[in-house]
């Protein structure tokens, strides 16, 4: 059966409900009160005739999955992406997908999709196509997404209610976490971890029954230790990239995406505060948790390797996690290599727009300077 987290729902709730001056709180109400739950009642009814129409769920296994992880803007969109090019490995969510959570669903829309190539000349493809670049098409200089590309998997929980979507309209991070999984009871937590990997096997279905998944998401860095008791064969390659960049980056986009919304300043500082503790723990909690597990195949990879040499790099994270590399693939990373050290992002922020200090910055995160030598903030 599909699973839902009443409690998280509660609380989201509770919290619009009691924002009587905020604008988009109409807004809110209709999509908690009425499509929450239309579109769960819709999803569980597709979730459940999925083991009637496709019979291989019952069998379908996990094998071997790779999760990309690390702190938000630290390029792990740039690793996935690349990876996710050795499409005759991996199997992965594409964005439209994850709003889609059951195989039935995939599997209409799919029939549809054809049916409109064929018989109306792809005149809904082409409405979609528009609705997908005026949507993100502002945001790609920051983040690309669409509905066609590959993106960070954690979405899929938001069919469960357990997705950080909810957390940009609402400034509530200090409210309900959805990274300190390991902070859940057992049973919530399994619970988590039984949807996610129930929406997994759909995939793998979906794309190759005897395909690798793979996995992105930066949320999912706080997630390392109960991705290992659910997949304990899984590899983790974790993104790390100077902290001076990526946290004022991300909270400069969050913050972006609280004040579109009508939020000010004193009603999302606590929120603001919230992330900027998951800030840290994006970067100490999957190093802690690799090291008690010293047998699990993993990558620390420098965003700076990365971009500098995206080849390499990518080479020697199959290497580490126990991957052969086919001509093929070792082609493409040849032909995209110059492209990806081009990469850069135009997204302006200033760490001093916020109550963090770099000083401190530095010093909760001190063996990281030292490890990879990051330069040191100049005043």
């Amino acid at each position: 059966m599909m699973y839902f987290d009443f409690h998280y729902y509660r609380k989201v709730l509770a919290y619009a409900w009691a924002q009587k001056q905020w604008p988009g709180r109409n807004k809110v109400l209709v999509k908690l009160l009425i499509l929450v739950p239309l579109t769960t009642i819709f999803h569980a009814a597709f979730f459940t005739l999925d083991y009637l129409f496709f019979p291989a769920l019952w069998h379908q296994k996990v094998v071997a999955p790779v999760f990309v992880v690390g702190h938000a803007r630290s390029g792990t969109t740039l690793m996935h992406r690349l990876l996710a090019a050795d499409g005759n490995r991996f199997s992965y969510f594409m964005f439209w997908e994850m709003f889609f959570p059951a195989l039935t669903e995939k599997k209409i829309i799919s029939m549809l999709a054809w049916l409109d190539r064929t018989v109306f000349g792809c005149r809904v493809e082409k409405y979609l196509q528009d609705w997908d670049e005026r949507t993100f098409g502002q945001w790609r200089h920051i983040h690309e997404q669409g509905l066609w590309i590959p993106e960070e998997d954690q979405f899929i929980m938001n069919a469960a209610f357990v997705t950080q979507q909810w957390a940009l309209d609402l400034p509530l991070m200090h409210e309900v976490d959805i990274f300190h999984i390991d902070e859940l009871s057992a049973r919530r937590r399994r619970s988590w971890m039984n949807f996610y990997k129930a929406c997994v096997k759909r995939q793998l279905v979906l794309k190759g029954s005897s395909k690798t998944h793979l996995s992105k998401n930066p949320v999912m860095s706080g997630w390392v230790g109960a991705i290992l008791d659910t997949f304990p064969d899984a590899a983790i390659v974790v993104m790390v990239r100077d902290p001076l960049q990526c946290i004022p980056s991300t909270l400069k986009l969050v913050e972006q995406q609280w004040r579109s919304k009508g939020w000010k300043k004193q009603d999302y500082l606590p929120s603001q505060q919230a992330l900027t503790a998951i800030s840290f723990d994006s970067f100490e909690m999957p190093r802690d948790l690799l090291a008690v597990r010293p047998g699990t195949p993993h990558k620390f990879v420098d965003y700076r390797d990365l971009t500098k040499s995206p080849k390499e790099t990518v080479e020697q994270v199959y290497s580490a996690i126990g991957l052969g590399i086919t001509d093929e693939y070792r082609e493409y990373l040849h032909l995209q290599q110059e492209k990806e050290k081009k990469h850069s992002s135009k997204f302006n922020y200033n760490i001093d727009d916020y109550e963090i200090t770099p000083r401190e910055i530095e010093a909760r995160l001190a063996s990281l300077y030292d490890a990879y030598q990051w330069p040191r903030y100049q005043d």
